[in-house]
């Protein structure tokens, strides 16, 4: 929709080759890389941060990867931006102080998670529900034994079955540390007890989410797993466009929808994760800072895939929480949280 959208400032951390194709394309302001001596190359570099408060931005979407997209996030929210949020991280990390900051500035906080994106769509028009129902692909080890977890590889892990993302973010979906942070993630966004979200496993990744209401009624929000959608409507929301370029299912080619629970055993990150954000304080930013460092570890082939669980859960026993935390204090929290994989891998070599 060029008519409607023009592309003020694009960062993309490290991908300098697509920063530079968008930015031939979009013709933004500003663009902003995390490499050195970068210096914009006919643009105006500056920091994702001063980029998300610029004061002609009307939207500012975050999808940095990781904890690296909660201090962009905070700078959006005390600007008073409409934020698109694809960062699950900075909800996770500080949820409650994003939202506290956004009701004093008038922030609007616009999910593009495709679960998240499914729940709002379904609590349009309708009041607080009873429970909500994230569903989950299952990720590629779905079906696999306890013995065949210990020997996966870094290309079988990145070989997602419905979605095409990230390296880690890709990796946190086959742990289901993604759908953990996703019920975190809901209860900052919808403003429900985590004992009210349940985790359901749906291999055909038709149904993004459920809403289920005190009546027993349930409200499904169904697409072709296109991340194309959830986006569009944050940034249409309270429209919806027609585009040509989006799938649409075919339901005569639909064999069937199947559900089951999930194996909190064999995908222990999940149970870590609904642990941790019930703990709440500086536990859930320590959850996200771990997984980053452990992953980052099995990607570098340094640790096993089973690793990244042990490494998150052994991380959160050795931390002190703090209840109410600073945003200074879950950075400080998260820092010596990745220190602490690093030792414990340091440790385990030795």
């Amino acid at each position: 929709f060029p008519g409607r959208f023009k592309v003020l400032g694009l960062a993309a951390g490290r991908n300098d080759r697509l920063l530079r194709e968008q930015a031939a394309e979009f013709h933004p302001r500003c663009i902003s890389l995390a490499l050195p001596g970068f210096t914009g190359e006919g643009h105006l570099a500056t920091s994702p941060e001063d980029m998300a408060c610029m004061p002609d931005a009307d939207i500012v979407v975050i999808a940095m990867s990781g904890t690296a997209g909660l201090t962009a996030t905070m700078a959006a929210v005390k600007a008073g931006k409409t934020i698109a949020l694809a960062n699950k991280e900075a909800l996770v990390a500080a949820g409650s102080l994003v939202f506290a900051e956004a009701a004093r500035t008038g922030a609007r906080i616009l999910t593009v998670d495709s679960e998240h994106s499914a729940i709002w769509q379904c609590l349009r028009g309708d009041e607080k529900p009873r429970r909500i129902i994230l569903t989950a692909s299952g990720g590629p080890f779905r079906g696999y034994t306890a013995e065949q977890m210990e020997s996966i590889t870094i290309e079988q892990a990145l070989a997602h079955p419905s979605w095409k993302m990230g390296k880690k973010i890709t990796i946190d979906s086959a742990t289901l540390l993604n759908k953990g942070l996703e019920v975190i993630e809901a209860r900052w966004l919808f403003d429900v007890s985590i004992d009210d979200i349940t985790v359901l496993v749906h291999p055909q990744s038709i149904i993004h989410s459920m809403v289920e209401f005190a009546d027993g009624s349930t409200k499904a929000q169904l697409s072709m797993p296109d991340m194309r959608l959830p986006i569009q409507y944050a940034l249409t929301y309270p429209e919806r466009l027609t585009n040509e370029a989006l799938p649409i299912i075919d339901w005569y080619s639909l064999s069937g929808l199947t559900f089951e629970p999930p194996d909190m055993e064999r995908f222990p990150c999940l149970r870590l994760a609904i642990e941790a954000g019930k703990q709440a304080g500086t536990y859930p930013a320590v959850l996200c800072a771990a997984g980053e460092a452990a992953v980052d570890l099995f990607l570098d082939r340094r640790v096993r895939f089973t690793d990244i669980a042990r490494l998150i859960e052994e991380t959160l026993n050795r931390h002190a929480g703090i209840s109410e935390p600073t945003i200074e204090e879950i950075l400080e929290a998260q820092d010596r949280s990745r220190q602490i994989v690093a030792d414990l891998v340091r440790e385990e070599i030795t």
